[in-house]
């Protein structure tokens, strides 16, 4: 009787022991599946702010603090865009002091907790850049999908697609750029978006299944006046760009992609997302399992990648910890006469354009304009 009694408290234990390992999982897997669009990720640091004075701000002096460029500056309410460090600007020991090129909407005050983001502009093309935009909408399998078109005299469109912790806000950074160009750009807002359906499960499925919803927007395009599309995506919004040029029933019309930031390695990602929310290494796999449990989730992006047959540039570099540089040099050399890679150092995930836009705008240039 005691050794039943002891098999049946210690089968009792493991199965607590799983259901709990199990909910973990879970839990650390939301990192990247519910990561809400327009947040912060959780890799950026929290910085306060230690003072304004005309056209400077002092920050909390951290490595994300330090970069150079331009980016923008997030809180409670608050956006505004601070511009290069300033060196020679008198600061204290704990702080560094950034050009503060403007506030877009509310006020920065000593103590606030701000983040920095590649978001540079908020609202839409016509209230932040002044260009004339139509609101459309984009019929995608679940329902009605938001998109901004902004006009412009070439038969060849740009569909812009943001990725993680963003909004279709953030392709408003090239935006003026692609008008400057003649290019009509599609910028689009996908399932799980503002405005936009959810997925089914509520999750984000790092664009195994958002693809769709640019496969839509591509058959929009052609459907009002595109003879070729150049599909032009960050971070997730890449993958989903390379699935929809090697899926999609209107490939023929893509003839370019134009990638930042690619997560070509999922579950390197869901990891590096994971960890920064402090997960004991240990429950790492248990987050992938969980991930792939709950999406349906296969394998990393690079083997499909290396079977692109358009020309393709990618702005990456090797600090982006949340999408491994590496994967993208993998893929350059694989593919050398279609794959250009344009490397940026000193920027997170997502923020390619932030850290030298004169740079990254002119090999955007030299790439278009044989797509034109």
């Amino acid at each position: 009787m005691r050794t039943v009694k002891a098999t049946a408290a210690a089968v009792t234990v493991a199965l607590a022991a799983g259901a709990a390992s199990v909910a973990a999982g879970r839990f650390a897997s939301d990192a990247a599946l519910k990561a809400p669009p327009g947040r912060p990720l959780p890799t950026e640091p929290r910085l306060t702010v230690h003072a304004t004075a005309a056209g400077q701000i002092a920050l909390t002096r951290d490595l994300a603090a330090l970069r150079p460029g331009v980016y923008g500056l997030t809180g409670a309410g608050t956006h505004a865009v601070v511009g290069p460090v300033l060196g020679a600007a008198s600061h204290s020991a704990d702080t560094v002091v950034r050009r503060l090129e403007r506030v877009t909407t509310g006020a920065l005050e000593p103590g606030d907790k701000v983040w920095l983001t590649p978001n540079t502009h908020v609202g839409t093309p016509r209230t932040a850049l002044g260009l004339g935009h139509r609101d459309v909408e984009i019929l995608g399998e679940l329902g009605a999908l938001p998109a901004w078109f902004v006009p412009g005299l070439r038969d060849t469109w740009v569909i812009t697609v943001h990725g993680l912790g963003a909004t279709r806000e953030h392709p408003m950074n090239v935006m003026e750029f692609l008008h400057e160009q003649r290019f009509p750009v599609l910028d689009l807002a996908y399932r799980g978006d503002p405005g936009a359906p959810r997925s089914p499960d509520g999750l984000n499925h790092l664009g195994e299944t958002e693809w769709r919803d640019l496969d839509a927007a591509i058959r929009h395009a052609v459907q009002h006046g595109a003879d070729e599309v150049v599909l032009y995506g960050w971070s997730t919004g890449a993958t989903m760009a390379l699935r929809a040029a090697a899926h999609s029933g209107l490939r023929e019309r893509v003839s370019g992609l134009i990638l930042d930031s690619p997560v070509l390695s999922w579950p390197t990602t869901l990891r590096a997302l994971a960890s920064a929310r402090r997960t004991p290494g240990a429950l790492l796999p248990l987050a992938v399992r969980a991930a792939q449990g709950r999406t349906g989730l296969e394998g990393d992006r690079i083997s499909e990648a290396t079977h692109v047959t358009v020309p393709t540039l990618i702005f990456h570099g090797p600090d982006d910890h949340l999408a491994p540089w590496a994967y993208s040099r993998r893929l350059a050399e694989a593919r050398p006469n279609l794959v250009a890679l344009h490397t940026v150092r000193d920027a997170p995930h997502g923020a390619m354009w932030n850290a030298d836009p004169k740079a990254y705008e002119e090999a955007l240039r030299r790439f278009l304009t044989p797509l034109m």
